[in-house]
């Protein structure tokens, strides 16, 4: 009866009841029958689990008046991991998918109730074992952390990876993403592989793939076919379009953003259309504008970071000392995501000032997201290029975040970073505003 106590744990006793089993539960009037699961420890003694026929988890109230049945004996849930294919299929292309960690193939603790990331490339192999079905998969770890545990030394980890994986003949590369960081390291890994000429593809999953509603298997296999036969050279981010299972979106890796906290289709391309939609093994290209792949090629891998990079906020009232803090800790760059055109308030100018004097870079960005910042149209946008600092045009503040990170691993000059900011690298900026993507969500 693993986690239950109290009165709970008294019902089931007395009804000879185990995890596991198939019971029916009369509660307050209601009928209830479903696999009695096992409770979190952490969790009240008031409280049955169940599993329904349908594969929701529900907590049925108990009380002395409630009665148990167990209708069929069964054994405790289990986890089994299936082997991987051991014999590739000469017909087939070969994916690599590295694993990184986060909801994708996470499990339910049982002790505690928290979902934690399944770390092994065989769990998250063990999500969709169809994707043998598409190619032939081979798995390895690289970390095993959830994404807000990111850092640049990771990112450097993962990039060194896939660049292997690329050079060793994988037709293309799959990375298994927490969801909250994935735009980050889309971003890093964009600016990372120099010379990329086979696809490599974020995805993750917005519901881990123990729920009846997990987005994990749709966002899987398509990612697996997007790597597999598209000829999109570039790091992308596949995953759900819609709150439907029907289809997923492949994101350029600069310009991609979750936009919720839990919806299926959180992530949408910014200021940019996406680059193709995926139902089932079907790619529909949007745009003709990318990278295309190539039979032969070498990656290589320019990780030259700077961690020592902040994003800081402009406010109504924000004070100057947040910025001449950052430089007094040593920062070498500093991110604003600024108002509308590209604004911040006067109370920052002088920790501006402060900045730009001692040689650390200011780049403008706008919390708007949607739209690229104009800092010429009002007086406060013309007054901070003066300062110099330097407009990200419709960057999004991760993405400048990212690359001025690694545009300091190569430059500390203030006109040479200034002009890679400025420069189109890996899409991340685009030549003129679209019209078409706004309002979003992108729908077919």
């Amino acid at each position: 009866m693993t986690g239950y106590c109290g009165i709970a744990k008294r019902v089931l006793a007395s009804a000879r009841a185990r995890v596991g089993d198939r019971v029916r539960i009369e509660s307050a009037g209601r009928v209830y029958e479903g696999i009695l699961m096992p409770r979190s420890e952490l969790g009240d003694d008031r409280h049955l689990v169940l599993k329904l026929p349908n594969g929701y988890n529900i907590g049925v109230r108990v009380d002395s008046q409630t009665r148990v049945r167990v209708l069929e004996r069964g054994r405790p849930p289990k986890l089994s991991i299936p082997s991987l294919p051991v014999r590739p299929d000469p017909s087939k292309p070969t994916v690599a998918i590295l694993g990184t960690g986060g909801t994708i193939a996470s499990r339910v603790d049982y002790r505690t109730g928290a979902v934690f990331p399944a770390f092994t490339p065989e769990e998250i192999y063990s999500a969709v074992p169809e994707l043998a079905d598409i190619a032939n998969i081979r798995v390895r770890e690289v970390c095993n952390v959830f994404s807000e545990h990111m850092t640049p030394a990771l990112w450097t980890r993962i990039g060194r990876a896939a660049a292997h994986e690329l050079n060793r003949g994988a037709r293309g590369v799959v990375i298994a993403h927490g969801t909250d960081t994935m735009g980050y390291t889309a971003a890093a890994l964009s600016f990372m592989l120099i010379g990329l000429f086979r696809p490599v593809v974020l995805v993750g999953s917005q519901r881990s793939s123990d729920r009846p509603s997990s987005d994990a298997a749709l966002n899987l296999i398509s990612a697996v076919s997007v790597a597999s036969t598209s000829d999109i050279a570039e790091v992308t981010v596949v995953m759900h379009g819609s709150t439907s299972d029907d289809y997923c979106l492949v994101h350029r890796g600069t310009r991609v953003r979750k936009c919720h906290t839990s919806r299926r289709d959180a992530f949408h391309s910014i200021n940019d259309l996406p680059l193709a939609v995926v139902r089932g093994s079907e790619i529909r290209l949007l745009r003709t504008d990318y990278r295309r792949a190539a039979e032969k090629g070498r990656v290589r891998v320019d990780a030259k970071f700077d961690p020592r990079v902040v994003l800081i906020k402009a406010t109504p009232g924000a004070s100057a000392d947040l910025i001449r803090a950052a430089v007094d800790r040593g920062y070498h760059g500093i991110v604003l995501e600024g108002t509308g055109l590209g604004h911040a308030p006067s109370s920052m100018f002088d920790g501006i000032k402060h900045a730009i004097s001692a040689g650390i870079p200011v780049v403008m960005t706008s919390q708007c997201l949607w739209g690229r910042i104009n800092m010429n149209v009002y007086s406060t946008g013309r007054d901070l290029l003066s300062l110099g600092v330097i407009p990200a045009d419709d960057m999004l503040p991760e993405t400048a975040y990212v690359k001025l990170m690694w545009v300091l691993g190569h430059t500390r000059r203030m006109e040479k970073v200034a002009q890679l900011m400025r420069q189109n690298v890996a899409g991340e900026i685009s030549e003129r505003t679209r019209a078409d993507t706004y309002p979003p969500p992108w729908r077919e």
